[in-house]
């Protein structure tokens, strides 16, 4: 199984999808990446190989970075790879 992570703009959680097998993971990935690299704001669903029925529906101009991963082979590893979100203080005017 693969999960494909997204981290949002002002959400401190990432959101998952679920894919089975590697090549559909791969084709997801490389679809958010082509969405967020062109810059033009559109609407994007994805669907969950996982959860049937999970769809999560996201605006790839609030994408901020997208990470894929083998869940099988973080089995055998303790610590997870992944995302770190970093609060920044906006100065006051």
């Amino acid at each position: 199984m693969y999960t494909i992570d997204l981290i949002l703009r002002h959400v401190p959680m990432p959101v998952s999808i679920e894919r089975k097998e590697s090549a559909a993971a791969t084709a997801v990935y490389q679809q958010i990446q082509q969405a967020i690299a062109t810059g033009t704001p559109t609407v994007l669903e994805l669907t969950c190989d996982r959860q049937v029925g999970k769809k999560l529906t996201v605006l790839t101009s609030e994408i901020v970075a997208v990470q894929m991963t083998d869940k099988d082979a973080l089995s055998n590893v303790t610590s997870r790879g992944g995302f770190f979100a970093q609060l920044v203080q906006q100065p006051r005017n």
